[in-house]
């Protein structure tokens, strides 16, 4: 019995040794100027932005946090209009895309096509990406000008300019604290991961 105890003891330490790590101004900072009413969970990327590919396509570390999200929490994810010639067209797309509820189906595709192909030189060139991977035609016009993208555009570059967002990829929590990937292990990629989730997981939980 008492080997038992000594055993969870060690494992209840150990736990209390890992969660005591994360700690503010490491791997995360606390906001001077909170901002009320932002998503749980908010990430800002841009499909011109070669880390945020590696963020989201090579290392899946937006995949890794919602694993370990108590059940309930909301992720969003937000398109930064400040990169690349058509910015701010992609911003109106990935607006499209939450609107029609189809961001995994865009995410790799338009990535490959901005990254990697590079065929995406037009507006044209973006709807054409969308209806590649399953959207319709008529659906994607329609949602183009419609009054709900024009509001997700809206929130996209108010969430940015209130957080006072300085690059991508970046992570918020509650509108109150921002992940710094500088503060984490890098020593092996999977601890880079694993810690990036846990201390997002960490400040959802932080009361």
């Amino acid at each position: 019995m008492k080997k038992v105890w000594l055993a969870l003891a060690g494992m209840i330490l150990a736990f209390s040794a890992s969660a005591a790590q994360i700690t503010d101004g490491k791997q995360y900072t606390t906001l001077d100027k909170p901002v009320q009413g932002e998503p749980q969970v908010l990430e800002f990327f841009s499909f011109y932005c070669p880390h945020c590919y590696q963020f989201e396509q090579v290392w899946h570390i937006p995949a890794n946090v919602k694993k370990k999200l108590p059940e309930g929490t909301k992720m969003t994810k937000y398109h930064v209009e400040f990169l690349g010639p058509l910015g701010k067209q992609l911003t109106q797309a990935w607006a499209v895309a939450i609107s029609l509820g189809v961001q995994d189906k865009i995410t790799a595709p338009m990535f490959e096509a901005v990254q990697k192909t590079q065929t995406v030189q037009s507006v044209a060139d973006i709807r054409q990406v969308f209806i590649d991977a399953g959207v319709k035609a008529e659906e994607y016009d329609a949602a183009w000008n419609s009054f709900v993208v024009k509001s997700l555009v809206a929130q996209q570059e108010k969430a940015a300019a209130d957080l006072q967002l300085q690059g991508v990829p970046a992570m918020f929590v509650n509108g109150k604290y921002a992940i710094n990937m500088q503060g984490m292990d890098t020593s092996s990629m999977d601890k880079f991961v694993q810690e990036y989730a846990d201390t997002v997981k960490f400040l959802v939980e932080k009361k």
